[in-house]
């Protein structure tokens, strides 16, 4: 005879049926509850230099952008925050690349050996896995890979911080901090000033761009990577996707920034071939998803911020800790125009057909996400009186999770410093996952119309 089921069992199974119909309403629950618990961390006097506690705003949105590892900052992070307060933030930076379902899957089978259906479920949707049954092992490169890179960077970082007079404690300190900010394209700084006096600094620029870089590619490429590194011609439509277009867009990105910005006497103009030639590169890689800068972006050209707003936009791979709508969305749109223009029936790319239900996601992330940008800076322009071009800038940066500024973060008023927070906010959970949350119900239709092609263009 069955034996009853425990109370504990009733409740699992309930949960999981929540689960079920409304994955993206956990998911957005749980990633404020996360916001919310950090919050309450940077309130807490000790987490601020002078001892006091940070006006709610202030912590929130600090919060905010390091879970969404974001790195827009309406206070400086090197002299506002204290030893302790760096810390958390650098915490909240981990978990936020990592990302919170993962992070409780990962602590899941290190308690317990196992994974229940529910937790693979959301993080198999966050970690962009292509099945289930690929999920334990993408937890593991995730937990490897990240550490990994993080530890080489900051063993890299940290003798030079010896060299510059920091101290053993400081040093350390610091290596950590910028190697989980650099993995995580977090793009927070803890040194009062930023990166901007090591822009000649190889020794500086060179690890933290390699670490925005390799977070930027996304934890499927790794899995793939890893276990056929040997054989490119096994490796899925997905990591070639997003190794070209990261190739195409970092040499697009490169050419421009050099165009524009190489005769600017106050970014690069100034600066010695070497040194110039240095910036461009780590600025390239940063601007669609680090959110560091070897130089004031407020003093750029109207025109390089066009250009970063649009990289931010795209932004890096899938399941990877940048944000943006993802480099494999702008692929498979290119090449949808691109068969549409040769008369072909498929999309192909590598030998193989993608289908027209990518097609829909790629159009559906693409336009989600531009009406959030528009309409954060229809409301971002209406509480401020800037500019077109910087509300835009920031507002893009915001919802991509990317942390460019052009210096005016710091001085906006609380009702538009709650914008930006609801940017990060909704970049980094993604358009489409606040779509589904707020949806009553998704029903299979049985009945379907007779199918017309209306004119297009």
């Amino acid at each position: 005879m069955a034996s009853k089921r425990t109370m504990r069992e009733w409740v699992d199974d309930q949960f999981d049926n929540i689960v079920l119909q409304h994955p993206a309403r956990i998911a957005l629950g749980a990633f404020a509850s996360v916001i919310l618990l950090f919050t309450g961390l940077l309130s807490l006097p000790v987490a601020t230099v002078a001892g006091i506690r940070p006006p709610f705003i202030d912590a929130l949105f600090t919060a905010t952008s390091a879970v969404a590892v974001t790195g827009l900052v309406t206070v400086d992070t090197g002299t506002y925050w204290s030893p302790v307060g760096l810390t958390i933030i650098a915490v909240a930076i981990k978990v936020g690349g990592l990302g919170i379902m993962t992070l409780a899957s990962i602590v899941g089978i290190a308690v317990s050996r196992r994974i229940g259906l529910t937790q693979r479920i959301l993080a198999a949707g966050e970690a962009r896995a292509t099945g289930l049954g690929d999920l334990r092992s993408l937890l593991k490169i995730i937990v490897i890979v990240s550490t990994s890179a993080e530890a080489t960077i900051a063993l890299v970082l940290f003798p030079r911080f010896l060299t510059l007079d920091y101290g053993l404690g400081k040093s350390a300190g610091y290596s950590v901090f910028y190697a989980v900010s650099a993995f995580n394209n977090a793009g927070f700084s803890p040194d009062p000033v930023g990166l901007y006096p090591y822009s000649g600094d190889l020794w500086m620029l060179l690890p933290i761009g390699l670490g925005v870089f390799v977070g930027a590619l996304g934890f499927p490429v790794y899995l793939n990577l890893l276990r056929d590194w040997r054989h490119p011609r096994r490796w899925t439509l997905h990591t070639k996707l997003t190794l070209v277009t990261v190739v195409v867009l970092a040499v697009i990105s490169t050419a421009f920034l050099a165009l524009f910005e190489w005769t600017n006497p106050n970014t690069l103009g100034a600066a010695g071939t070497a040194e110039t030639v240095g910036n461009i590169f780590f600025q390239s890689i940063n601007q669609r998803s680090g959110g560091f800068a070897s130089f004031d972006i407020g003093q750029a050209r109207e025109h390089t911020w066009l250009l970063e707003a649009v990289l931010m936009f795209i932004g890096g791979g899938s399941g990877s800790t940048a944000g943006g709508i993802r480099v494999t969305t702008l692929a498979v749109l290119v090449l949808a125009i691109w068969a549409e223009a040769r008369g072909r029936r498929d999309i192909e790319a590598f030998g193989k057909r993608i289908g027209t239900e990518v097609l829909r996601q790629a159009v559906s992330v693409t336009l989600v996400s531009l009406f959030a940008v528009i309409l954060g800076t229809t409301v971002f322009l209406w509480q401020t009186d800037l500019s077109l071009d910087r509300a835009l800038y920031e507002v893009v940066s915001a919802f991509a999770t990317d942390g460019l500024s052009t210096g005016i973060t710091g001085s906006l008023e609380a009702d538009s410093k709650v914008t930006l927070i609801v940017m990060m906010y909704v970049g980094r959970v993604g358009s489409l996952t606040v779509v589904a949350a707020l949806a009553l119900s998704k029903r299979r239709r049985v009945i379907r119309y007779p199918k017309e092609r209306p004119l297009i263009g």
